[in-house]
């Protein structure tokens, strides 16, 4: 159960960190935000991933540790492009 926490939070990292490089946000965003987009990402990756391949979880709970980062950084770059979205009209201080 531990590791399982652990193993969220490395691969939430990695995808957070990821997705903004290629998202260029990488600047703006700290380690926590990292984790917190990347484990999002990984939620928002899976469940597209279950869309598509129309299979309970679209096997993500079975891949292993890279396929899993792919997803999740997938996942996370949506989830960047649509808070830019929203961002856009906003005015920054």
């Amino acid at each position: 159960m531990l590791i399982d926490i652990i193993v969220w939070i490395i691969l939430g990292a990695l995808a957070g960190w990821l997705a903004s490089i290629i998202t260029g946000r990488n600047a703006q965003m700290g380690c926590l935000a990292n984790v917190v987009v990347g484990i999002l990402g990984a939620l928002i990756g899976g469940f597209i991933m279950s869309l598509v391949f129309g299979s309970e979880g679209g096997g993500f709970s079975d891949a292993n540790f890279f396929i899993r980062l792919i997803v999740a950084v997938v996942g996370a770059v949506i989830l960047l492009l649509i808070v830019g979205l929203f961002q856009r009209g906003r005015t920054r201080v």
